[in-house]
Protein backbone atom coordinates (compact mmCIF):
# COMPACT_ATOMS: atom_id res chain seq x y z
CA UNK A 1 0.00 0.00 0.00
CA UNK A 2 2.88 2.60 0.91
CA UNK A 3 4.56 1.40 -2.51
CA UNK A 4 1.14 2.25 -4.71
CA UNK A 5 0.73 5.95 -2.71
CA UNK A 6 4.29 6.79 -3.47
CA UNK A 7 4.29 5.64 -6.59
CA UNK A 8 0.90 7.60 -7.66
CA UNK A 9 1.99 10.76 -5.75
CA UNK A 10 5.05 10.91 -8.07
CA UNK A 11 2.87 10.39 -10.75
CA UNK A 12 0.24 12.76 -9.87
CA UNK A 13 3.26 15.55 -8.80
CA UNK A 14 4.80 14.86 -12.05
CA UNK A 15 1.75 15.09 -14.26
CA UNK A 16 0.27 18.20 -12.87
CA UNK A 17 3.83 20.40 -12.44
CA UNK A 18 4.02 24.04 -14.09
CA UNK A 19 5.39 22.05 -17.20
CA UNK A 20 3.10 19.94 -18.42
CA UNK A 21 4.85 18.50 -21.44
CA UNK A 22 7.28 16.88 -18.73
CA UNK A 23 4.49 14.45 -18.01
CA UNK A 24 6.25 10.96 -17.55
CA UNK A 25 5.42 7.69 -15.68
CA UNK A 26 7.87 6.81 -13.42
CA UNK A 27 7.85 2.98 -11.40
CA UNK A 28 10.27 4.66 -9.17
CA UNK A 29 9.03 7.16 -5.98
CA UNK A 30 10.70 10.66 -6.18
CA UNK A 31 13.19 9.86 -3.13
CA UNK A 32 13.81 6.36 -4.86
CA UNK A 33 14.76 7.91 -8.22
CA UNK A 34 16.97 10.92 -6.20
CA UNK A 35 18.88 8.53 -4.66
CA UNK A 36 19.01 5.86 -7.29
CA UNK A 37 20.79 9.59 -9.67
CA UNK A 38 22.50 10.53 -6.39
CA UNK A 39 24.67 7.44 -6.18
CA UNK A 40 26.15 8.10 -10.04
CA UNK A 41 29.83 9.06 -9.11
CA UNK A 42 32.33 10.59 -11.82
CA UNK A 43 35.55 9.36 -9.99
CA UNK A 44 36.37 5.90 -8.69
CA UNK A 45 33.88 3.89 -11.25
CA UNK A 46 34.55 0.13 -11.73
CA UNK A 47 35.22 0.49 -15.79
CA UNK A 48 38.26 3.62 -13.98
CA UNK A 49 39.37 1.07 -11.49
CA UNK A 50 39.83 -1.80 -13.62
CA UNK A 51 41.94 0.53 -15.72
CA UNK A 52 43.71 1.44 -12.96
CA UNK A 53 44.35 -2.71 -11.53
CA UNK A 54 45.62 -2.92 -14.62
CA UNK A 55 48.46 -0.33 -14.93
CA UNK A 56 49.50 -0.71 -11.42
CA UNK A 57 50.50 -4.80 -12.09
CA UNK A 58 51.98 -3.70 -15.37
CA UNK A 59 54.38 -1.32 -13.50
CA UNK A 60 53.16 1.97 -14.85
CA UNK A 61 52.45 4.54 -12.02
CA UNK A 62 50.06 7.47 -12.23
CA UNK A 63 48.25 10.26 -10.42
CA UNK A 64 44.34 10.39 -10.52
CA UNK A 65 42.00 13.51 -11.19
CA UNK A 66 44.50 16.37 -11.45
CA UNK A 67 43.11 19.55 -10.66
CA UNK A 68 45.62 21.60 -12.59
CA UNK A 69 44.98 19.66 -15.98
CA UNK A 70 41.81 20.54 -17.93
CA UNK A 71 39.31 18.08 -17.71
CA UNK A 72 40.87 16.36 -14.48
CA UNK A 73 41.96 13.09 -16.43
CA UNK A 74 40.94 10.00 -15.05
CA UNK A 75 44.41 8.43 -14.84
CA UNK A 76 47.69 10.73 -15.29
CA UNK A 77 50.97 9.61 -16.46
CA UNK A 78 53.48 12.32 -15.54
CA UNK A 79 56.69 10.33 -17.11
CA UNK A 80 54.95 9.42 -19.89
CA UNK A 81 52.91 12.98 -20.42
CA UNK A 82 49.83 10.73 -21.47
CA UNK A 83 46.22 11.42 -19.86
CA UNK A 84 43.60 8.19 -19.93
CA UNK A 85 40.26 9.02 -19.58
CA UNK A 86 37.88 6.42 -18.77
CA UNK A 87 34.41 7.24 -20.40
CA UNK A 88 30.75 5.76 -19.85
CA UNK A 89 29.29 5.43 -23.15
CA UNK A 90 26.23 6.77 -22.06
CA UNK A 91 27.30 9.66 -20.42
CA UNK A 92 29.87 10.48 -23.29
CA UNK A 93 27.65 9.74 -26.47
CA UNK A 94 29.63 7.16 -27.73
CA UNK A 95 29.01 6.77 -31.66
CA UNK A 96 28.12 3.46 -33.04
CA UNK A 97 27.83 1.49 -29.26
CA UNK A 98 25.41 -0.43 -28.08
CA UNK A 99 25.35 0.78 -25.03
CA UNK A 100 23.83 3.93 -26.09
CA UNK A 101 20.75 4.62 -26.23
CA UNK A 102 18.73 8.13 -25.76
CA UNK A 103 16.37 8.05 -23.42
CA UNK A 104 12.70 8.11 -24.73
CA UNK A 105 11.61 10.59 -22.46
CA UNK A 106 12.54 14.29 -22.14
CA UNK A 107 14.97 13.16 -25.05
CA UNK A 108 15.95 16.79 -25.91
CA UNK A 109 17.24 17.47 -22.88
CA UNK A 110 19.48 14.41 -22.60
CA UNK A 111 20.16 15.06 -26.62
CA UNK A 112 21.61 18.79 -25.35
CA UNK A 113 23.32 17.29 -22.19
CA UNK A 114 25.41 14.58 -24.19
CA UNK A 115 26.29 16.61 -27.16
CA UNK A 116 27.35 19.85 -24.29
CA UNK A 117 29.62 16.78 -22.97
CA UNK A 118 31.04 15.46 -26.23
CA UNK A 119 32.44 19.01 -27.24
CA UNK A 120 33.54 19.73 -24.00
CA UNK A 121 35.54 16.35 -24.09
CA UNK A 122 36.92 17.51 -27.15
CA UNK A 123 37.70 20.98 -26.00
CA UNK A 124 39.77 19.28 -23.03
CA UNK A 125 41.83 16.84 -25.08
CA UNK A 126 42.61 19.95 -27.51
CA UNK A 127 43.66 22.20 -24.68
CA UNK A 128 46.29 19.35 -22.93
CA UNK A 129 47.38 18.28 -26.63
CA UNK A 130 48.31 21.94 -27.16
CA UNK A 131 50.15 21.37 -23.56
CA UNK A 132 52.26 18.68 -25.12
CA UNK A 133 49.95 15.62 -23.41
CA UNK A 134 48.51 12.69 -25.18
CA UNK A 135 44.93 11.81 -24.92
CA UNK A 136 43.77 7.93 -24.64
CA UNK A 137 40.30 7.25 -24.47
CA UNK A 138 39.25 3.86 -23.02
CA UNK A 139 35.22 3.46 -23.29
CA UNK A 140 33.19 1.62 -20.92
CA UNK A 141 32.23 -1.01 -23.41
CA UNK A 142 35.88 -1.90 -24.23
CA UNK A 143 36.03 -3.41 -20.79
CA UNK A 144 33.08 -5.99 -21.25
CA UNK A 145 34.72 -9.13 -19.57
CA UNK A 146 34.64 -10.57 -23.92
CA UNK A 147 37.77 -7.57 -25.20
CA UNK A 148 38.56 -6.33 -21.78
CA UNK A 149 42.18 -8.11 -21.81
CA UNK A 150 42.69 -7.24 -25.96
CA UNK A 151 41.87 -3.59 -24.49
CA UNK A 152 44.26 -3.39 -21.50
CA UNK A 153 47.24 -4.98 -23.65
CA UNK A 154 46.96 -2.30 -26.30
CA UNK A 155 46.62 0.32 -23.79
CA UNK A 156 49.89 -0.60 -22.28
CA UNK A 157 51.12 -0.97 -25.67
CA UNK A 158 50.30 2.75 -26.67
CA UNK A 159 51.62 4.34 -23.40
CA UNK A 160 54.92 2.39 -23.88
CA UNK A 161 54.69 3.06 -27.87
CA UNK A 162 54.51 7.19 -27.16
CA UNK A 163 56.83 6.79 -24.43
CA UNK A 164 59.34 5.82 -26.81
CA UNK A 165 58.26 7.57 -29.26
CA UNK A 166 58.86 10.93 -27.52
CA UNK A 167 62.52 9.77 -26.43
CA UNK A 168 63.70 8.79 -29.47
CA UNK A 169 66.33 10.63 -31.14
CA UNK A 170 66.30 11.90 -34.70
CA UNK A 171 69.96 12.19 -36.44
CA UNK A 172 69.80 14.63 -39.25
CA UNK A 173 70.42 12.63 -42.60
CA UNK A 174 73.55 13.05 -44.10
CA UNK A 175 73.46 14.02 -47.78
CA UNK A 176 76.40 12.86 -50.06
CA UNK A 177 77.01 16.02 -51.38
CA UNK A 178 77.77 17.26 -48.52
CA UNK A 179 79.32 14.60 -46.63
CA UNK A 180 82.84 15.65 -47.38
CA UNK A 181 81.68 18.68 -45.57
CA UNK A 182 80.86 17.27 -42.52
CA UNK A 183 84.22 15.89 -41.95
CA UNK A 184 86.84 16.49 -39.26
CA UNK A 185 89.67 17.41 -41.68
CA UNK A 186 89.21 20.34 -44.40
CA UNK A 187 88.18 18.87 -47.68
CA UNK A 188 91.20 19.10 -50.40
CA UNK A 189 91.35 22.06 -52.66
CA UNK A 190 90.87 21.20 -56.29
CA UNK A 191 94.15 21.88 -58.47
CA UNK A 192 94.15 22.87 -61.84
Amino acid sequence: MCFFNSFFISFFLLSFSENLYFCIMDIMAIRQRHKNMASIHSTNTKPEILVRKYLWKQGFRYGLNNPRLPGHPDIVLRKYRTCVFVNGCFWHGHDGCKYFRLPKTNTDFWEKKIKRNKERDKEEQKKLAMMGWHCITVWECELKPKVREQTLKSLAFTINHIYLQDRSLNYPSIDEENELEAAAEPAPEKQQ
